[in-house]
């Protein structure tokens, strides 16, 4: 009745009112089975002070109903005892002790009673950001205060404690709560948190400031389209509107007007999702399998952009040294109409190329090497789109190659690959960052959220979410994907550029075998001069295939072979994919220094050539058909019959055979009755010399190479070998 009663006081106590003495009879019982019902850790016997004068009938030594462990209720939440984790589970207790009967004081310094408050309205925005991406706000209104959501979000998001999912057992008008300050609390409903959570689970963790905006891409867009149904969401009609021409996009595209061939389904898809990236403003790596054609399908984009008005400036390609020529062979094939520029040569020819060749070009193609010698040049030119041909070459983000392709002025880039990831994700992002910044974020953190987790713990959510995250920037198809949609044969020419030393070499051998055919002719005539003509072409073939092979002492100083370089490149993704390969060449000395070049990559082969005993070759064949070996060289004179190779689905003919059925024959030797899958074939050709000029008279000249290219004398003519202009064709200047 308002009288305190200290508890040492025994079973009575004398009290003071009004100058009248009362006596105060006290019930231990109710006493102790009140602080027996205190909250757990309210009160503990080992930290109680010990009072003789408690009754001793009382189970306790003595008893303290408002003490915690530490002593006075602390006034910041920071120095809340451990067994209390706030404010709120004192506030909890104390309604506990209020309901058992307890009158409780407060010092002045104990925090105000929490209130509970629920948002009153949600708001969103949804502004584009230019070059692929939007930034996305989040508020609600509480007590008439707008407040940032994201923070919150990005907070329960960390928050190991927040469902992310419903519990089994969970109210369909579950609330969250938190904390916004000492005494207020923000009540919200768990379905509507996740909803909002939901699409942009992938992104909350990337800003380093909580309070920014959310920066998404445009591919996300769909996904967050469904939030902005709110009527008090800004600049929703934009995003949905985005969302829904995205979704209206074909799934593949016709022929675009000036490309000249025919595309098959999965490669018109490929141009399809090309328009699609090219719709959002951004980039994306191209990884189909090698042989599925890459380049055929950037060629084809090229032409749908321009003819949309969407592309009209130059594109740009950096690309292996190998692959120029290639580049220029397959435009001029597939898009004859570009004007294409090789940004090649010396130093003097590629200046007046960026003077006068550049500024006319539909297509202009550079190496990665050049691309930072002519960086500063390149520079001052601004390209509509950017192709990284072998992306794997950037694939160290923190190289020199990588940091020049990042100066570049460009409106877009794609990326082609056939090994987007051989070593670890960092490598995916090097070439991802590349052609959509800031997509995979930093690279540190990506390292922290995605690398570390993935390649360290094996969390395989993460994985799967890495992998949702790059789906629309990355469009990858195995050749085992789209088996039903390929030929059973695909033949692919691979085009070869000289250049340096070897290109000298070739030059001056040109010319001095020229000379001396045209000798022979003027002393024995066309007739009498088909051996003196055979050797010359010899060894300039010998030349485009390794300058090793050429039977002169100047000659072998110069080592460097663009064509070996070339096949270089082209095994090891074929292997890493799978792929069974047969390598062809009539030189037995050739197919020993691809052998000696396979055995530096740690590549397994095994040769086959006319001098392997019988017994030897059937060993060696049985190994390949078995799957234990990859690789299988072979010479013509070996190769020519009795062999079953059906374990391989892919061949490279090293150097032409000039007689198209003896070439046949050897790629009959996997494309044959048995073979289960389609079988590529690629043809390596140095463009520009002899190899790609016999090839020309081949055409013209039905059976030319069976009755004299061969060699064979069985299939020679009585007449001359060549006529003068044939002789004019094969000694050209190389170009």
């Amino acid at each position: 009745d308002g009288i305190e009663v200290p508890p040492e006081e025994g079973e009575s106590v004398q009290a003071f009112r009004n100058g009248q003495r009362f006596t105060v009879m006290r019930d231990p019982e109710a006493e102790l089975a009140l602080v027996r019902s205190l909250p757990p850790g309210m009160v503990t016997l080992e930290r109680l002070q010990h009072i003789d004068a408690v009754p001793a009938h009382l189970e306790l030594p003595a008893w303290s109903l408002l003490l915690p462990l530490e002593g006075t209720p602390p006034s910041t939440a920071a120095d809340w005892p451990t067994h209390l984790a706030g404010p709120d589970d004192w506030w909890e207790m104390i309604v506990r002790l209020r309901q058992a009967g307890c009158l409780v004081e407060f010092d002045d310094d104990f925090p105000e009673e929490p209130t509970y408050i629920e948002p009153e309205d949600w708001y969103g925005e949804l502004e584009p950001a230019g070059n692929g991406w939007f930034d996305l706000a989040l508020d609600i209104e509480v007590q008439g205060e707008r407040l940032n959501l994201l923070p919150i979000l990005r907070r329960l998001f960390r928050d190991p404690d927040f469902p992310l999912e419903p519990a089994a057992d969970e109210s369909e008008d579950a609330t969250w709560t938190l904390t916004l300050s000492e005494n207020r609390r923000l009540v919200m409903p768990l379905a509507r948190l996740r909803s909002l959570m939901a699409p942009i689970l992938d992104w909350l963790n990337d800003e380093s400031d909580p309070e920014a905006a959310l920066r998404l891409p445009l591919t996300a867009a769909e996904k967050v389209a469904p939030l902005a149904e709110h009527e008090r969401w800004a600049g929703r009609e934009d995003v949905t509107g985005l969302a829904r021409r995205l979704r209206e996009l074909p799934a593949s595209l016709p022929i675009p007007p000036g490309f000249a061939g025919e595309l098959r389904d999965y490669q018109a898809r490929g141009i399809a999702w090309m328009r699609f990236l090219s719709e959002l403003g951004t980039g994306g790596i191209l990884a189909d399998d090698m042989g599925l054609g890459k380049t055929v399908q950037v060629l084809a984009h090229v032409l749908d952009e321009r003819a949309r008005g969407a592309l009209t400036r130059p594109t740009l390609v950096v690309a292996p040294t190998s692959l120029v020529g290639n580049w220029c062979a397959e435009a001029e094939r597939f898009a004859p109409e570009l004007k294409v520029v090789a940004l090649q040569g010396g130093k003097a020819q590629r200046e007046r190329q960026f003077d006068e060749s550049l500024p006319e070009a539909d297509l202009a193609v550079t190496t990665y090497a050049l691309l930072i010698r002519d960086l500063e040049r390149l520079r001052d030119h601004n390209f509509g789109l950017l192709v990284l041909d072998e992306s794997q070459a950037i694939k160290n983000a923190a190289s020199q190659t990588a940091r020049a392709v990042r100066e570049l002025n460009v409106d877009r880039a794609i990326a082609m690959t056939g090994t987007p990831l051989e070593n670890h994700l960092g490598e995916l992002w090097a070439q991802l960052d590349a052609v959509a910044p800031g997509a995979m974020g930093s690279q540190q953190w990506f390292g922290q959220r995605f690398r570390t987790p993935i390649e360290k713990e094996g969390d395989v959510a993460l994985r799967q979410r890495l992998s949702r995250r790059i789906a629309p920037l990355m469009l990858r198809r195995t050749k085992q994907q789209v088996l039903a949609e390929l030929p059973e044969k695909t033949e692919t020419r691979r085009d070869v550029t000289l250049s340096g030393a070897q290109r000298e070499l070739y030059e001056s051998l040109r010319l001095a075998q020229h000379q001396r055919v045209q000798q022979a002719v003027a002393e024995r005539g066309l007739a009498g001069s088909g051996i003196v003509m055979l050797d010359a072409l010899l060894k300039l073939r010998q030349v485009c295939c390794d300058p090793r092979l050429v039977k002169l002492e100047s000659v072998r100083k110069t080592k460097r072979s663009a064509k070996l370089e070339q096949l270089r490149e082209l095994v090891p993704p074929l292997v890493e994919e799978g792929r069974r390969i047969l390598i062809f060449s009539q030189f037995t000395e050739m197919l020993a220094l691809i052998g000696e070049t396979l055995e530096k990559d740690g590549i397994p082969f095994t040769t086959l050539t006319g001098d392997t005993p019988g017994k030897t070759r059937t060993q060696r064949v049985a190994l390949f058909q078995q799957g234990e070996i990859p690789v299988f060289l072979i010479s013509l004179k070996a190769g020519g019959t009795g062999l079953n190779l059906t374990a391989a689905d892919t061949v490279i003919h090293y150097d032409p055979w000039w007689n198209p059925a003896v070439e046949a024959q050897a790629t009959g030797r996997a494309h044959r009755m048995g073979q289960q899958n389609p079988v590529f074939v690629y043809k390596l050709v140095c463009a520009g010399t002899v190899e790609e000029r016999i090839l020309d008279l081949q055409a013209r000249k039905a059976g030319l190479a069976a009755s004299i290219l061969e060699g064979g004398a069985e299939h020679r003519s009585e007449g001359p070998l060549f006529d003068e202009e044939d002789l004019a064709l094969l000694f050209a200047p190389a170009v």
